[in-house]
């Protein structure tokens, strides 16, 4: 399967986040939304290390200013952004989110922030706003629920990090913006009956395959599958079942109901 996690991010210059929505849970809350929350970065040829504290991450579901909660399942830590080059990353965090309209969103930064110089000179940045009020980025999208999204941030590092005068200290003044929200895959449901057979379903994509088993209910789910045509395998556990196969269509942020698989007797 093409898996998301997804989960590179672009910069010619600086630094980039990414907020990525995606599940292969087959018992997800169909109400809900999943991000990742990942940074990678491009080399700077006058700085050899770029550390960032990062504390938390919180969103707005509101006008309040006083709405903001914290995004669950962030990973804090003083991160180096020049080791995330070449298509690496980390992830900051993983978490599920109800339905509805998303805001803003922000990073809020400890006090751990410096550079190392290309002479080995060890450089604290100052970040009064971002400590004291976070990062904050304007977002204002509606998540749907079981809809997968993929938000992307760009944080330019080098137009962040500004010398200070001639005194060879050195600012953090974050510049962010959004490059894209954009639902990152679709969903194909169904059912299998009788609900008693344990079922194994392949999805098949090309040289692309992924796999799923139907729950005790009969119910199955492929989440975060890129839009295209798709073959379903059926395959029961007791050989004196028939295999089954069928054809279904995947669309970008939508989900697909497949009809009922009918099990049958060989």
């Amino acid at each position: 399967m093409k898996t998301n996690l997804f989960k590179t991010i672009f910069l010619g210059t600086g630094l980039a986040v990414f907020l990525i929505a995606c599940s292969q849970d087959d018992d997800a809350n169909p109400d809900t939304a999943r991000l990742e929350v990942r940074l990678t970065d491009a080399p700077n040829p006058n700085i050899k290390e770029v550390w960032v504290d990062i504390k938390e991450i919180q969103i707005n579901r509101g006008g309040d200013s006083a709405a903001w909660t914290p995004l669950s399942g962030t990973h804090p830590g003083v991160y180096n952004l020049l080791e995330l080059t070449n298509g690496r990353d980390t992830l900051l965090a993983d978490a599920s989110l109800p339905a509805g309209k998303m805001n803003q969103l922000r990073l809020i930064l400890g006090e751990n922030n410096y550079v190392i110089t290309t002479d080995g000179q060890k450089e604290m940045l100052t970040t009064p706003s971002a400590q004291q009020s976070g990062l904050k980025v304007l977002v204002n999208s509606d998540l749907t629920g079981g809809v997968l999204y993929r938000l992307v941030l760009d944080f330019d590092a080098a137009k962040s990090i500004v010398p200070a005068g001639n005194s060879g200290k050195y600012i953090l003044k974050p510049v962010i913006r959004v490059l894209s929200m954009v639902p990152s895959g679709g969903i194909v449901k169904g059912f299998v009956a009788p609900d008693s057979i344990l079922t194994t379903i392949f999805a098949l994509d090309g040289t692309d395959t992924v796999s799923t088993t139907a729950t005790n209910n009969g119910n199955y789910q492929f989440r975060d599958i890129p839009a295209g045509n798709y073959s379903l395998h059926f395959y029961p556990a007791p050989d004196s079942f028939k295999t089954v196969q069928k054809e279904v269509s995947v669309t970008l942020g939508q989900t697909t109901l497949v009809d009922t698989v009918q099990l049958e007797l060989n």
